[in-house]
Protein backbone atom coordinates (compact mmCIF):
# COMPACT_ATOMS: atom_id res chain seq x y z
CA UNK A 1 0.00 0.00 0.00
CA UNK A 2 0.78 3.31 -0.60
CA UNK A 3 0.79 6.49 1.98
CA UNK A 4 -0.73 8.98 0.74
CA UNK A 5 0.72 12.31 -0.96
CA UNK A 6 -1.03 15.90 -0.08
CA UNK A 7 -0.16 16.75 -3.59
CA UNK A 8 -2.60 14.11 -4.64
CA UNK A 9 -5.52 14.87 -2.30
CA UNK A 10 -7.77 16.88 -0.89
CA UNK A 11 -9.07 16.30 2.65
CA UNK A 12 -11.35 19.45 2.35
CA UNK A 13 -13.18 17.26 -0.17
CA UNK A 14 -12.36 13.90 1.42
CA UNK A 15 -11.27 13.24 -2.67
CA UNK A 16 -7.61 11.85 -4.09
CA UNK A 17 -6.60 10.20 -6.87
CA UNK A 18 -5.98 7.13 -7.51
CA UNK A 19 -2.86 5.39 -8.69
CA UNK A 20 -3.43 4.33 -11.70
CA UNK A 21 -4.86 7.87 -12.52
CA UNK A 22 -1.42 9.36 -10.42
CA UNK A 23 0.65 7.04 -12.95
CA UNK A 24 -1.39 8.58 -16.20
CA UNK A 25 -0.22 11.84 -14.98
CA UNK A 26 3.45 10.89 -14.47
CA UNK A 27 3.33 8.72 -17.64
CA UNK A 28 2.64 12.56 -19.45
CA UNK A 29 5.49 13.95 -17.24
CA UNK A 30 7.74 11.45 -18.95
CA UNK A 31 6.24 11.63 -22.39
CA UNK A 32 6.98 15.17 -22.46
CA UNK A 33 10.47 14.37 -21.08
CA UNK A 34 9.88 16.54 -17.93
CA UNK A 35 9.66 13.53 -15.74
CA UNK A 36 11.60 10.11 -16.07
CA UNK A 37 10.77 6.99 -13.89
CA UNK A 38 13.37 6.28 -10.95
CA UNK A 39 11.75 2.64 -10.81
CA UNK A 40 10.53 1.99 -14.96
CA UNK A 41 9.14 -1.34 -13.64
CA UNK A 42 6.39 -0.93 -11.08
CA UNK A 43 6.18 3.27 -11.75
CA UNK A 44 5.86 4.55 -8.37
CA UNK A 45 8.62 6.77 -8.36
CA UNK A 46 9.26 9.61 -10.48
CA UNK A 47 11.56 12.26 -10.81
CA UNK A 48 9.63 15.39 -12.23
CA UNK A 49 12.55 18.19 -14.28
CA UNK A 50 11.01 21.40 -14.84
CA UNK A 51 13.86 22.15 -17.36
CA UNK A 52 14.86 18.94 -19.77
CA UNK A 53 18.66 17.81 -19.97
CA UNK A 54 18.59 19.36 -23.36
CA UNK A 55 17.46 22.42 -22.35
CA UNK A 56 19.59 22.89 -19.57
CA UNK A 57 22.67 21.96 -21.34
CA UNK A 58 21.09 24.88 -23.70
CA UNK A 59 20.96 26.92 -21.02
CA UNK A 60 24.65 26.51 -19.54
CA UNK A 61 26.44 27.03 -22.51
CA UNK A 62 24.49 30.15 -23.18
CA UNK A 63 25.52 31.58 -20.04
CA UNK A 64 29.09 30.07 -20.94
CA UNK A 65 28.94 32.14 -23.86
CA UNK A 66 27.56 35.57 -22.75
CA UNK A 67 30.09 35.47 -19.34
CA UNK A 68 33.54 35.06 -21.26
CA UNK A 69 33.76 31.51 -20.19
CA UNK A 70 34.53 29.91 -23.89
CA UNK A 71 38.05 28.06 -23.66
CA UNK A 72 37.80 28.26 -20.03
CA UNK A 73 37.54 26.06 -17.15
CA UNK A 74 35.00 26.79 -14.33
CA UNK A 75 34.08 24.13 -11.29
CA UNK A 76 30.93 22.00 -11.06
CA UNK A 77 30.32 23.92 -7.59
CA UNK A 78 30.59 27.24 -9.93
CA UNK A 79 28.16 26.22 -12.40
CA UNK A 80 26.02 25.08 -9.34
CA UNK A 81 26.13 27.57 -6.53
CA UNK A 82 28.33 30.24 -7.76
CA UNK A 83 27.97 34.03 -7.83
CA UNK A 84 27.74 34.28 -11.38
CA UNK A 85 24.96 32.07 -11.72
CA UNK A 86 22.74 34.20 -10.00
CA UNK A 87 18.73 33.63 -11.25
CA UNK A 88 20.15 31.18 -14.67
CA UNK A 89 17.91 28.52 -14.88
CA UNK A 90 20.55 26.09 -13.46
CA UNK A 91 21.74 27.73 -10.32
CA UNK A 92 21.12 25.41 -7.35
CA UNK A 93 20.16 22.13 -10.04
CA UNK A 94 20.04 18.49 -9.10
CA UNK A 95 24.37 17.71 -9.37
CA UNK A 96 23.00 14.88 -11.47
CA UNK A 97 20.65 16.44 -13.83
CA UNK A 98 23.23 18.76 -14.51
CA UNK A 99 25.81 16.26 -14.77
CA UNK A 100 23.80 14.87 -17.84
CA UNK A 101 22.99 18.37 -19.38
CA UNK A 102 27.15 18.83 -19.31
CA UNK A 103 27.41 14.94 -20.68
CA UNK A 104 25.10 16.37 -23.75
CA UNK A 105 27.36 19.77 -24.15
CA UNK A 106 30.01 17.17 -24.11
CA UNK A 107 28.91 15.03 -27.06
CA UNK A 108 27.69 17.97 -28.83
CA UNK A 109 31.97 18.93 -28.40
CA UNK A 110 31.23 21.88 -26.54
CA UNK A 111 33.19 20.92 -23.41
CA UNK A 112 34.98 18.67 -21.58
CA UNK A 113 34.38 17.27 -18.07
CA UNK A 114 37.41 17.10 -15.81
CA UNK A 115 37.77 15.33 -12.51
CA UNK A 116 39.09 17.28 -9.79
CA UNK A 117 39.41 15.68 -6.39
CA UNK A 118 36.12 15.71 -4.86
CA UNK A 119 32.91 15.97 -7.36
CA UNK A 120 32.18 19.49 -6.81
CA UNK A 121 35.65 19.73 -7.91
CA UNK A 122 35.20 18.43 -11.13
CA UNK A 123 36.04 21.66 -14.15
CA UNK A 124 34.40 22.07 -16.62
CA UNK A 125 36.29 23.62 -20.11
CA UNK A 126 33.98 25.14 -22.49
CA UNK A 127 35.42 25.50 -26.60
Amino acid sequence: SHSPCPLWSNKEVNRSLDVQDIQKIMADFVKSGHGEWEDPVVKTRCRILWRRPEQLASDVYDWAEANGMVNRVCTLYELHSGEDINGMSFEGADEELLRRAIGILEEQGKCRLFQGETSSEDGIKFF
